[in-house]
């Protein structure tokens, strides 16, 4: 074994963040500041000096940033990222003679020993240092100077910041430790992070029972708008197999008139590369993207990597297919489930490769209509490997591509799908529904290591998914569910109309499915009902647009509370200049009171002075005074306020208002 440089003394470890020792990269948005720290020491009791160095991928040069130190040997520094796509880091640290100099002189000098002979050994290191000085080289020369003249000023120009600051700049750096790996992040656009999404059937927007069109989801363009979503998710806009197609509530027989699983994708008319024929031409497609575009909505397709049996690839590449004893290609099962109208790829064929640019070809021909967000069928039914290339392959085109995981599934395969690189991923918000279930999994999103690499996009329902919670709590659940994705998460989505219609019936006691399921049938909504939640959404939403704080999930707290059916927490923006408190009741039956506790010192609040909370939801507002305030909330009404904290401000003119 080759020996390493015995004098490099300086140990870097504990470097934070960094997942699975570097394989994965940390995640952020465009204009994020990333802060880095490690524990940096060495033997004996020498000074060190630390600095963070980072670079886009691919860049020659690094940036070097000097680290603090902390405190137990514990050292912080941070950059800021500024671009799309990868960027890399890693840390520097060495013995730093002359701060252990000036360290040891001002000691001297403060216990009134002679230095003499120790202005001498400065002026040495100050010399040694002048010929890669540059611009600054004169000033240190003067230092020096002064430094073996003794004297008065000798003792003050060693111990002056100007040379601690030239000293620092240009001081060599021998016997330099480099941390061994460098560590990597990926820089999303900022809708990665902060998105508000809407999922609709198009083919339920025509008129008089007719199968809807794309031109048929323009004219909902305005609704989908002034509700405030971002993001509108269409299911799988492909043609439809005709063989062993679902009927009504995924029944194994289907009747004249039912128009399939749009999941089950596949017919003579083509597959993953064509488009339903109801529903319109490519050029509607592109008109309806186009649209959507002027409305402040970004379309968003699905990915589902599986086939009808009436695919064009059963035939053209039956190699890809898994067959049965019997000769039969294996369907889809989860069982007791069966769908016969699915067959899965199978990945571990021997043409897989074959197989893989295939798929890769799919994504590459919608980016090609404009589209740069995918919601991905059930993506933890195929390797990890296929994933890591994929995304990996189209963000080097095309770094602004998002990609969601539809994976409700166990926690690793969640977060291994997100370090793979998963934008954000579907997840457990549906199934958390009390205050220490909801407390307990967001302490472990947020305040953990998964906060670094998972993207939490939180959706109370699904057309899969019609949750316990909302089917025995009605209306008020609907609501309090609502407000908990909308400000626990910086994503979240529901599947409408059937969230603001509070559609809750069943497919069966004990099942969380639908009845009479949009996935299986053209339904007709009536977006003008008067009960709709479509009002508070819309306000909802825009209070997440007007509030930095709720766009990150970064600086979520909980706080304390009395009740149980209480929940309260607040964020923050980075500047303080936003802060939002939270409070919902989960019980969506009776009225809850209780007293919460703020923490005015996170909240740069001063306790001798009172604040106004000012709830966005009702426009009402309330003088606190104090760490402690009551809260009551009706859940036949709104079960939430949603505050702003304002501070009390005093004008030239002598008069408060609440900023």
């Amino acid at each position: 074994m080759p020996m390493e440089e015995g004098r490099s003394r300086v140990v870097i470890e504990g470097v934070a963040p960094e997942i699975d020792c570097g394989r994965y990269p940390i995640k952020r948005v465009v204009g994020d500041k990333i802060g880095v720290e490690a524990d940096v020491f060495t033997d004996g009791h020498d000074s060190l000096s630390c600095v963070l160095l980072y670079r886009p991928a691919g860049a020659d040069r690094w940036t070097k940033t000097a680290m603090a130190a902390l405190v137990n040997d514990r050292w912080r520094g941070e950059f800021r990222v500024t671009e799309l796509g990868e960027y890399q880091y890693t840390l520097e640290a060495w013995v730093d003679r002359f701060k252990t100099w000036r360290r040891d002189f001002a000691k001297r000098v403060d216990a009134g020993q002679d230095v003499a002979v120790d202005l001498l050994i400065g002026a040495d290191l100050i010399e040694a240092t002048i010929e890669r000085a540059g611009a600054d080289a004169p000033q240190l020369t003067r230092f020096g100077d002064l430094l073996r003249s003794g004297g008065h000023e000798a003792l003050q120009a060693a111990q002056s910041d100007e040379l601690t600051d030239l000293m620092s700049r240009h001081a060599g750096r021998l016997f330099v430790t480099k941390y061994k790996r460098e560590l990597g992040v990926w820089v999303d656009r900022m809708k990665a992070r902060f998105s508000t999404w809407y999922e609709f059937f198009p083919r339920s927007f025509g008129t008089d029972g007719q199968h809807g069109t794309f031109k048929d989801a323009e004219e909902t363009l305005p609704y989908v708008a002034r509700m405030g979503f971002d993001v509108l998710y269409l299911p799988p806009i492909h043609p439809i197999g005709r063989s062993f197609r679902k009927g009504r509530n995924n029944t194994a027989a289907a009747g004249p008139g039912d128009p399939g699983s749009p999941w089950a994708i596949g017919a003579e008319e083509g597959g993953h590369k064509a488009i339903h024929p109801q529903l319109g031409t490519l050029d509607d497609f592109r008109r309806l993207v186009d649209r959507a575009r002027q409305h402040g909505i970004e379309i968003g397709t699905d990915i589902a990597f599986q086939c009808s049996p009436d695919h064009p690839y059963v035939k053209e590449h039956p190699e890809w297919f898994r067959r049965r004893p019997d000769g039969t290609i294996q369907y889809a099962e989860n069982p007791p489930k069966n769908y016969q109208d699915i067959y899965p790829f199978d990945f571990e064929t021997e043409h897989w490769h074959e197989l893989w640019e295939e798929l890769l070809s799919i994504v590459r021909y919608w980016i090609d209509q404009g589209i740069r967000i995918f919601r991905v069928d059930n993506p933890h039914t195929k390797p990890f490997p296929f994933w890591e290339w994929l995304i990996g392959e189209v963000r080097r085109d095309y770094p602004e591509t998002i990609f969601l995981a539809e994976a409700f599934t166990r926690p690793k395969v969640m977060y291994r799908l997100a370090k793979l690189g998963f934008s954000q991923s579907y997840n457990y918000f549906p199934w958390r529904n009390t205050k220490s279930e909801l407390m307990a999994y967001f302490t472990e999103l947020t305040r953990t290591e998964v906060g670094e690499f998972f993207g939490a996009n939180l959706w109370p329902n699904t057309p899969d998914i019609l949750p316990e919670a909302l089917q025995i709590g009605g209306r008020p659940t609907f609501m309090a569910r609502l407000i908990l994705a909308a400000t626990l998460g910086a994503s979240y989505g529901i599947y409408g109309p059937a969230y603001e219609l509070c559609v809750n019936q069943p497919l069966e006691i004990g099942r969380e499915e639908y009845r009479d399921s949009e996935k299986y049938e053209i339904k007709q909504w009536d977006l003008n009902r008067p009960d709709s939640l479509s009002s508070l959404i819309a306000r909802v939403n825009a209070i997440r647009h007007e509030n930095p704080a709720l766009q990150s999930n970064a600086d979520l707290r909980f706080l304390h509370t009395d009740n149980e059916e209480i929940i309260a927490y607040t964020k923050i923006a980075d500047d303080q200049s936003n802060q939002i408190l939270t409070v919902v009741n989960l019980d969506p039956h009776y009225v809850q009171s209780g007293w919460l506790d703020l923490p005015l010192e996170d909240l740069k609040l001063d306790p001798r002075h009172p604040y106004q909370l000012h709830d966005l939801l009702s426009d009402n507002r309330y003088l606190w005074q104090g760490p402690r305030g009551y809260v009551e909330l009706n859940p036949r009404t709104v079960p939430a306020h949603i505050f702003r904290i304002r501070r009390k401000v005093r004008t030239e003119q002598d008069f408060d208002y609440y900023l």
